[in-house]
Order: C-alpha cells, then sequence, then structure tokens
C-alpha cells in the first residue's frame, strides 16, 4: 500500500481544530512538529512525567497528515479548509515508502542499562548481559520504562541501598518497574499501588512476565496491607501529589524504615523535603538532568 503525507504550517492556535478536521476526513494519523525545530527559535514543550505539557502545539506548528492511497491529500485539504472556513494553506506532498511499521517501531526501543547491572529490555531483544539484573518491559500506556532520569534514579537507589528481605512499598507505580526491580534485588513482600487500574493491570502483567511476586492494587485496596507500614517506601511521582502525600506516605514507613521520593525538580526539593519534615528529615541522595532523588530515615 502507498502513503502520502501533506503537511502544512500553521498557527498555535490552529492545531488541534486542523488535527480534528483531518481526521474526519480520512488522515491515519496527525502529528505536529516545532516548525523552527533545529534553529534558534526552537521552543521546547516540557510535562513532568504522568503529566502533559500544558501546551499542545508551538508558536509556529508543523502539521503532518498521513494518508494511504484510498485518500486523495490535497482533496482531503481542501475539505478541511472549507469546513474550518479558512483558505487552503500551502502545503507539500511527499510519498512514504510502505514498511514493517512494527519492526520500525520497535527498532526505536534498544535495551537501557542503569546503574552497575540492571538492563531494562523490550521483549522483541535478548538481554546483553543475560546474568544482569534484567527487566523484560515493553513501553506501553502506563509511567515508567526506565528511560525517564527519575525512575532511574529511583532504580539506581535501589541496586545501591536496598537490603534482602525489606518489604518494600512502591506508590504511584506506573508500569511496576519498581516494585519489580525491588524483588530481583532481593526485597522481601512488596507492594505497588496506582490510582490508575491500567497501571494496577500494567503492573501485574510486568510481575507476571518477569517472574516476581509482587501484588499491585488501587489504594483502597491496598490501606490495611501489613498494617499499613513498610521498611522501604518509594514514590516517583510528581511534586505537588508528593507535597499533599507527605502525612500518608510518612506514616507507611515504619519507625527505622526509610523513604525515597522521586519526580522532583531540583528547584523543588527544598520546599518537598520541607513538607515531610514534620515526619522524618529528606535529602538530596543524587540528582540527574535537573531532577533528583530525596532519600530519608523515619526516626
Amino acid at each position: 500500500m502507498a502513503f502520502q503525507e501533506c503537511v502544512i504550517e500553521i498557527a498555535q492556535d490552529r492545531a488541534e481544530a486542523w488535527s480534528d478536521a483531518l481526521f474526519e476526513l480520512g488522515a491515519l494519523s496527525v502529528s505536529v512538529e516545532d516548525a523552527d525545530a533545529d534553529t534558534p527559535d526552537e521552543q521546547p514543550l516540557f510535562g513532568e512525567p504522568g503529566l502533559e505539557p500544558t501546551r499542545h502545539a508551538w508558536q509556529h506548528s508543523r502539521l503532518v497528515a498521513l494518508f494511504d492511497d484510498a485518500v486523495d491529500p490535497a482533496l482531503a485539504l481542501a475539505a478541511a479548509a472549507n469546513a474550518l472556513g479558512v483558505p487552503v494553506p500551502g502545503h507539500q506532498l511527499r510519498s512514504v515508502a510502505d514498511q514493517d511499521w512494527v519492526r520500525l517501531t520497535q527498532s526505536q526501543f534498544e535495551p537501557i542499562r542503569i546503574g552497575e547491572r540492571i538492563w531494562v529490555v523490550p521483549s522483541w531483544h535478548d538481554a546483553p548481559e543475560p546474568d544482569a539484573v534484567v527487566l523484560e518491559l515493553d513501553p506501553g500506556l502506563a509511567f515508567g520504562t526506565g528511560s525517564h532520569p527519575t525512575t532511574r534514579l529511583c532504580m539506581q537507589w535501589l541496586e545501591q541501598n536496598l537490603r534482602p528481605g525489606e518489604a518494600v512499598l512502591d506508590y504511584g507505580c506506573g508500569s511496576g518497574i519498581l516494585a519489580i526491580v525491588a524483588k530481583k534485588l532481593g526485597a522481601g513482600d512488596t507492594l505497588g499501588v496506582d490510582i490508575d487500574p491500567n497501571a494496577v493491570q500494567a503492573s501485574r502483567y510486568n510481575a507476571e512476565r518477569n517472574r516476581v511476586d509482587a501484588a499491585f492494587a488501587l489504594p483502597d485496596d491496598a490501606a490495611n496491607a501489613r498494617g499499613g507500614q513498610y521498611d522501604l517506601v518509594v514514590a516517583n511521582i510528581l511534586s505537588n501529589p508528593l507535597k499533599l502525600m507527605a502525612a500518608m506516605l510518612s506514616a507507611r514507613v515504619r519507625p527505622g524504615g526509610r523513604l525515597v521520593l522521586s519526580g522532583v525538580l531540583e528547584r523543588q526539593a527544598d520546599e518537598v523535603a520541607a513538607a515531610y519534615a514534620p515526619w522524618l528529615p529528606l535529602s538530596v541522595w543524587r540528582s540527574e538532568e535537573g531532577w533528583v532523588c530525596l532519600h530519608g530515615t523515619r526516626p
């Protein structure tokens, strides 16, 4: 099957309307790019983990719509412009060679080495070091594949500091990656908690694939597990939720137990630590790419 891309440049506030219109007229996909990319005017859009950027397009946006051979892209563009009540914009049509899209997508995700001996390996790859601590994990809907600095920081902390047999709570477990790596590093009873049912389901699936015995649950279902307290509590979320949950997360740490937090930017570290100060002292363990990992022991 032959494919064509139709490329137009539009204003920031028109990106969503054009995308919707072209989807309605047969586009297989529509992507929005920065028209000023690789120039001094390039504008990055940032969103924290689990949180979308506040803006979904750039001041000068390039929209790329993909069509198959059943649709004439020029006619679709004219119809979209008519529906939006605007003139047909200047555009570029370019052919796209047919490919094995599954293989192309998979080729973009390579094994990731974290710390000294942890590897996160997609299912279509062999482990580069089979004797290492290997997590088989595919990119999916739940946050946490080891590619983000906050996830790597937590995994590095676990590799260096987890004590064999410790009971672990991973709050905001996402894909379950931290709970799974904790079990592979020798943790005892391990529970992952997330407010998203899809994350809980994904975590259970990933734990089964990795042949580890870890439990995953929604917050209400996990409230009374182990009397509510753990040797180690890990939470890789966002700074604002972490501050709001300070009392609750601190209470889940047993006296003498430890708390590890990430999802915190360097400039947010002091205010997060201040929120936990009434229960336990926190300090920066390590930073990476502007993010920090905080840790502390409950008296």
